[in-house]
């Protein structure tokens, strides 16, 4: 198991939250999606995971990585 955490500056609330965690969950080997709203930080637990594909899912939920 391994984890990659991501920088997503514009999540403010609950609805973001949901909104990442709904779309990462949905990548292949995704076990865990965790949203700090204070930190601006998501973190994804799973195997082999893919960070092409997780930043995508991020941008489908509406929201931009930060570089």
């Amino acid at each position: 198991m391994s984890a990659l955490t991501f920088s997503v500056p514009g999540m403010t609330c609950g609805h973001c939250e949901a909104a990442v965690k709904g779309e990462v969950g949905k990548v292949a080997g995704v076990a865990d999606v965790a949203v700090d709203l204070d930190t601006k930080l998501v973190t994804v637990t799973g195997d082999l995971l893919d960070h092409g594909a997780i930043v995508a899912a991020i941008d489908e939920a509406g929201f931009e990585v930060a570089s």
